[in-house]
C-alpha cells in the first residue's frame, strides 16, 4: 500500500487512529476482566461482542442510530468529514463518533442472559421504533455492515476502571447478553452534532451591546480586565442595580455558548430580533440575534476582527463564521433568557407608595 496515499485520505487517518485507541481499550478491557477473573467465576468466557470490529473501523463511513426518539444517520463525506444527514450535513461530533466505534469495539460480552422475545422489554431490548432499545449499525462507504447491534439497559457490574454493564443483542436474535461496556449509546441527534461553535471566555468580554426588538437599548462594559464588575450606560437617574453583579450576567450570555438542536436559517424571520454584540479587549465582535419562537429561543451568529490587522481575532472571527454562518442555534432556555435581558429588569423595582388613609 502506497504509505503517502493512505496518509492524505482524512477518513482513513482520522479511523487508523481510532483502530489503534480501541485495540489499546480491548487489551485493557481483556486484562481487568482477566484480574476479575482470578476472584470470581464469571458464567462465560468474556468475548469480544463484535470479533475482528477492530480491524475494520478504519472503513467506517456510516452510523445509523435509531430509537423511539427517532433515526438518523452520521456519515462520512470526503470533502466535509463526518456529518449528520437529518441536520442538513451539519457537522458531527467527532468525540461522539469515536467513543461510539472504539466503545463497540471494544464491547466485552460477560454473561448470557434471556433470549425469550417475550422477556427483551424487561431489560429494554425491544426493538425500535416500538420498543426501548437503540439500534446502532456501522457499515462501510459500500454499504457492507461492520456492526450493529440493540442497546437496552445498564447496569453496575463493579468494574474497577469505570466500564458499565450493558444489556445488548444482536438485531437478527433473541439472545441477550450483559456486556461490559466502556461507552454510553446516545440515541438523541443533540448529543452527535459538533458544538465547537465558539469558545470566548468571560475574562475576556470588555462590553456588550443590548438592542432589543421592544425597549431601549443599553451596554454593559468595563475599562479594564481586573475589573470584577460591568457598569451600565445609560444609567437611569434614580435607578439602584439589583445586584453590582447583574450586569456581569448579561455580558455572559455568550460565554459556554451551547445549543440544543439547529435548523437552516432562512426558516426563520429574524426581522424583529433582539441583537446582541459582544467586543473582547482583544478585538473580536461577535453578533447574536435572539427570537423567541413558543416557548423556544433560536439564534445566529456571526463574527468579526474590529481591527482587521488583529491577526488572531481575524483568524478567531473566520473560524465562527465557518461553524455558524447559515446556522440558527436552538438555544437552552436560560440562555434564551439571558440574552433578552431588558435594562429595566436589572433595576431594584420601584417601592409602591403606601395606601393613604381614610378619614
Amino acid at each position: 500500500m502506497d504509505l503517502n496515499a493512505f496518509l492524505s485520505d482524512p477518513r482513513r487517518r482520522t479511523l487508523a487512529i481510532l483502530a489503534g485507541v480501541a485495540l489499546v481499550a480491548i487489551l485493557l478491557a481483556l486484562g481487568a476482566l482477566w484480574r476479575e477473573a482470578q476472584y470470581s467465576a464469571p458464567p462465560m468466557e468474556p468475548t469480544e461482542f463484535f470479533p475482528g470490529l477492530v480491524k475494520e473501523l478504519r472503513g467506517a463511513a456510516h452510523i445509523h442510530v435509531e430509537s423511539k426518539a427517532g433515526a438518523f444517520d452520521v456519515v462520512f463525506v470526503p470533502e466535509k468529514g463526518w456529518v449528520v444527514r437529518q441536520r442538513d450535513n451539519y457537522p458531527a461530533s467527532f468525540d461522539q463518533i469515536q467513543r461510539t466505534l472504539v466503545g463497540l469495539a471494544a464491547l466485552q460480552a460477560i454473561e448470557p442472559k434471556t433470549a425469550r422475545p417475550e422477556w427483551l422489554h424487561y431489560v429494554g431490548l425491544d426493538a425500535p421504533p416500538k420498543g426501548d432499545g437503540v439500534a446502532i449499525t456501522v457499515s462501510d462507504d459500500k454499504g457492507r455492515v461492520l456492526a450493529a447491534l440493540i442497546a437496552g439497559k445498564s447496569e453496575d457490574i463493579g468494574d474497577a476502571s469505570g466500564a458499565t454493564g450493558l444489556f445488548v443483542r444482536r438485531p437478527n436474535e433473541d439472545q441477550s447478553y450483559l456486556a461490559r461496556s466502556v461507552f454510553e449509546p446516545r440515541a438523541n441527534i443533540s448529543d452527535w452534532l459538533d458544538k465547537k461553535v465558539m469558545d470566548v471566555d468571560q475574562s475576556r468580554i470588555q462590553s456588550v451591546t443590548v438592542q432589543p426588538a421592544n425597549g431601549p437599548s443599553y451596554t454593559v462594559s468595563r475599562l479594564l480586565k481586573s475589573d470584577a464588575n460591568f457598569t451600565v450606560s445609560p444609567m437611569p437617574a434614580g435607578k439602584t442595580l439589583t445586584d453590582p453583579t447583574v450586569p456581569g450576567g448579561v455580558a455572559s450570555a455568550i460565554t459556554g455558548f451551547g445549543f440544543d438542536d439547529l435548523k437552516k436559517a432562512s426558516d426563520f424571520d429574524f426581522s424583529g430580533a433582539t441583537r446582541v454584540t459582544t467586543k473582547t479587549f482583544d478585538g473580536l465582535s461577535v453578533t447574536v440575534n435572539v427570537i423567541k419562537q413558543g416557548a423556544d429561543y433560536w439564534a445566529t451568529v456571526s463574527a468579526a476582527a474590529d481591527d482587521p490587522s488583529k491577526a488572531d481575532a481575524a483568524k478567531e472571527a473566520a473560524e465562527i463564521n465557518a461553524h455558524a454562518n447559515g446556522w440558527a442555534y436552538k438555544l437552552p432556555a436560560f440562555k434564551g433568557q439571558l440574552y433578552m435581558t431588558t435594562l429595566d429588569s436589572l433595576f431594584t423595582p420601584p417601592t409602591a407608595a403606601p395606601p393613604s388613609a381614610t378619614p
